[in-house]
Order: structure tokens, then sequence, then C-alpha cells
């Protein structure tokens, strides 16, 4: 996950004295569009609000934090880029720059230590952290901060940035990691949805995720007639609007677009959406957000199953185990045993407590061993155990 270095206060309280010594004067009883106006170094910046009628919303009641990029700022920009973007027919995209430059709330140059990023009124976040001592809002650098504003506070910033401009689909394209995960979005009719609409977050299984599952998987799930059910394991992988990596953490779980809700947690450093680890978070997208994750996560399918049902299922599984397992492949018991467990603690009706916890033990301790055979026994164990305690109900 990205990280935010710290930087000092005293270092703010520095940059503040230095630069803002010239707006004490303008930002007197003025809102942030006069105080930009009236410093007189945000020409630019001011026509740019003026052609994307946002100098009213900005002259609001707020309270705003603008990262504010000066003239020299916008004279970095490759040549012909601001005029281009003023023009009437590029409004919109103008709209989506500029708002990625402002976050709701006054956020002073102390608090953003306490952050990894900034939510923008863009829908984006912007990152926030320092690298050589300056502090960096994605990548460019805070030349002034706390400008206090009647309905604000400014922090200048001596380049333009820019939100992603690619849909998730494009931006999932570029990765080239998820060849799978397209041609199954494109085969269940949910590639458009996923570039045209949202905001989406998606937990987004790898090429080598996919090719995890049991052979020929993938190919049953993208013919025709799986149309449905390929469709209800995208839709399990999808959660409607932006929701970062440390929001999903603290909510601990997230309705997909599948209607099931899948599991965030971490544990020993490593987060996960379900049993599926997290490799890397919060890639933006125009319409949403990526996840990336190391397994295909399969929604559950709501049966649930009886006492006797379940000895039933832990017997095949076991039957079917011991014959991988004397054939040496302990991987693939494990994952055997690991999917029947999974499955059971999801489904069965009214499971005891003991039982219960007896399996979620297994299964961490199983992760935390590095020898499959130890893996697949200590599933297997606690599969007996199992077994044992339901067939006396």
């Amino acid at each position: 996950m990205k990280r935010l270095l710290k930087t000092s206060v005293a270092f703010a309280t520095i940059l503040a004295v230095s630069f803002s010594a010239t707006f004490t004067h303008a930002a007197e009883k003025k809102d942030i569009v006069d105080t930009a106006v009236a410093a007189g170094s945000f020409k630019t910046l001011a026509a740019a609000l003026g052609a994307a009628d946002l100098v009213d919303a900005l002259k609001g009641e707020g309270p705003f934090t603008v990262f504010a990029p000066t003239d020299a700022a916008f004279k970095k920009l490759p040549a012909g880029t601001v005029e281009t973007l003023l023009k009437p027919e590029n409004k919109d995209q103008l709209i989506a720059i500029l708002t990625y430059h402002v976050v709701p709330g006054k956020v002073a140059s102390q608090d953003v230590v306490k952050l990894k990023g900034a939510k923008t009124l863009n829908g984006q976040r912007a990152d926030i952290q320092t690298q050589d001592g300056k502090v960096k809002v994605d990548g460019a650098s805070v030349e002034a901060v706390d400008i206090e504003c009647s309905n604000g506070i400014i922090h200048v910033i001596d380049s333009v940035i820019l939100p992603s401009d690619k849909n998730i689909v494009v931006t999932a394209l570029e990765a080239e990691k998820f060849k799978t995960l397209l041609a199954a979005a494109t085969a269940a009719g949910l590639a458009d949805v996923l570039a045209n609409k949202g905001p989406f977050t998606v937990f987004a299984p790898t090429d080598e995720a996919f090719a995890k599952l049991p052979e020929g998987t993938v190919a049953s799930l993208l013919k025709p007639e799986n149309k449905e059910k390929l469709a209800a394991i995208l839709k399990y992988h999808v959660v409607a609007g932006r929701v970062y990596s440390e929001d999903a953490l603290a909510a601990g779980k997230a309705k997909t677009l599948q209607g099931k809700k899948v599991k965030i947690s971490a544990s020993n450093g490593v987060a996960k959406v379900n049993s599926a680890k997290l490799l890397a978070t919060d890639i933006d997208a125009s319409n949403g957000v990526i996840h990336i994750i190391d397994t295909v996560i399969m929604p559950p399918d709501g049966k649930k199953l009886s006492a006797s049902e379940a000895c039933e299922k832990i017997k095949h599984t076991v039957a079917r185990g011991a014959n991988l397992y004397n054939h040496g492949h302990y991987g693939e018991t494990t994952k055997l045993y690991k999917k029947t467990m999974q499955t059971m603690l999801n489904s069965v009706d009214n499971m005891p407590e003991e039982i219960r916890v007896n399996m979620k033990q297994a299964l961490t301790h199983s992760e935390r061993m590095h020898c499959a055979s130890q893996q697949a026994w200590t599933l297997r164990h606690a599969l007996d155990h199992a077994y044992m305690q339901m067939s006396a109900l």
C-alpha cells in the first residue's frame, strides 16, 4: 500500500512564513478566489476557473482546501495545453483537472502528515508525501502552506497535477497483467459497464490468479451458456463507489454488485479480500479505483448445508484429498481442503462454535507454514475433528 512519509510541522511553518507574507493582507476576509486573484500569481488558474464555471463554487461557503498551481506551474505544461483546455468543448476535462486540485474541508499542513492522500472533489485521490525535505502532492512541490481564506485554505504548488483520464478497462489493459479478466468481462457483457459507468471499486485478479483455478475452469466459464455464472463471479469482484484501501480495511466488509459481501481484513501485515491477498492497492482510474488480488474469489452459492450434508462433503473431500496426497500432490491437497473448509464456514447451518473456531485456527496456522505436506495435514486434522463432532449431532 502507498505510504505517507512524515514531514515536520516546523518545515511547514517555515514555508508558510517565508511565502505567505504576500498573501496576509489579500487574505483578510476574502474568499479563496478573491485571495488568489489579489495575489497576482494565479491569473491562469483564475481564467481556468472562469472557463469551467467554478468561480461561484469556490466563492461558496466551503470550507475547501485548494492546492493552487501558480502561473509558472501552468507554463510547465506542454505548449498549447492551456489554450486547448480553455476551449468550450473541453469544459468537462478542465473541470476534472481543476476539481482534482480541491479537497473538501479545511486541511491545514499539520494535518497533512496524518493522511495517505487527499480525496479531491474530482473523486480521485491525490497522493501526499515528502521527498528530500519537501512536501509533495502527486509529485508537485508545495511552495507555501496555510494561506487562510474566509472559506478555506490555500497551499501553493509548483506544478499542475492531473487526474487519471483512463477508465478502469483501459487502465487494466495497459497494465498487461489482466488479459484473462478483460476477456472474461467481455464475455460476460460487463466490459462496457466498467468502461463507461461508475464509479466502481474493482478487486482485480491477475492472469496468474486465474491460472490458479482448476484446469478447464476459465475455458468453461467463457462459454456462452455460462455467461450468467461468469457475470456473477465477476460482479463479486466489484463494489459500487470508490473505496480506498484504508476505508475498506476500516469497514471490514463491502457489498458487491453480485449482492453478497466480501470480507476485508489485515493480519501480520497482509491484507486480504476473503482469502485473496492484496498485491497492490489504490490504483486510480477516471471512473473508479483498482486493487490487485492474487486469487479469484468465488461468491457463496447461498445454499445452507445440514450437519449430515456437511459430514458427507467432508467424507468425499478427505477421500479425494488422500488420493492426491498419496500421489505426492501436496499443494493440490491443501487447496482442496482449504476450499472445503471455507465453503463449510460460509454454508453449514448452525455450525457449532467450537468447530468454527477450530477450522479458522487451522486455516490461519496452515498459511504460516512453508511445507505443503504440513499444511495438508493441519487442514486434514481440522476436517477430521469437524466430522467427528458433527456426526454426533
